[in-house]
């Protein structure tokens, strides 16, 4: 095996796990929360810090191997800024949806649940849809926007801020990831979705990814060498 393939795959083991240790967090804090408080409001802010914390620590420490992305729409916007590949984008899309799913297995087994346990959830609606446009906009904004600035060892905190706030003052409470979208279906908790409102949700991602890479060219410029 050459060292491009072995790069490479460690590269994907360390996007499934990200993915798969997002998602446990994701889904474990919203099923402990709904367990501990029939508070809402309170349950809400159980799983938004709980995942911008987990956020940071995953960042932090697949960073250097991955990126850390644990999200294809990242990548998508890569190709078109020209720091990432298609090939790659696809392998890590794959490696990170699988991943996600095997960590929403594994969140619903700490608890007791059936190993998939399909969400009823239902997400529909213009302005929940509108929300998640924007969600990914703002999300992929910060993530060039810090790179761009020299200063991506701040993208755990700016990404873990943005999520976290985005969880209050966004009507989808903004998955923003069709990775996380897909794996977060297994899972009729807190934090699930309906399957019937993945295809959506996931368009609406790949919409604001599109607008995402105009506004990024424009306010940031290419990327610096």
């Amino acid at each position: 095996m050459s060292a491009t393939q072995v790069t490479m795959s460690r590269r994907l083991l360390a996007e499934a796990i990200g993915t798969g240790l997002l998602i446990v967090a994701v889904i474990g804090s919203g099923i402990m929360a709904e367990r501990l408080t029939d508070i809402v409001a309170l349950q809400l802010l159980c799983n938004a810090v709980a995942t911008g914390g987990a956020l940071v620590a995953l960042i932090l420490i697949f960073a250097p191997v991955s990126g850390a992305s644990f999200n294809p729409v990242v990548g998508i916007v890569g190709i078109f800024t020209g720091e990432a590949t298609i090939r790659d984008t696809a392998l890590y899309a794959v490696a990170q949806t699988i991943g996600g799913c095997i960590g929403a297995v594994i969140a619903n087994l700490m608890f007791d649940l059936d190993a998939i346990n399909i969400s009823q959830k239902v997400r529909s609606g213009s302005g929940i849809l509108f929300s998640e446009v924007i969600a990914t906009i703002g999300l992929l904004v910060v993530i060039y926007g810090t790179i761009r600035a020299k200063r991506a060892n701040l993208v755990p905190f700016t990404v873990a801020a943005w999520i976290t706030g985005a969880y209050f003052f966004t009507s989808s409470t903004s998955l923003a990831n069709p990775a996380v979208t897909v794996a977060r279906s297994l899972s009729n908790t807190f934090a699930g979705i309906a399957p019937e409102s993945v295809p959506m949700f996931v368009l609406m991602q790949l919409i604001g990814a599109t607008l995402a890479v105009a506004i990024i060219k424009f306010v940031f410029g290419e990327p610096r060498s």
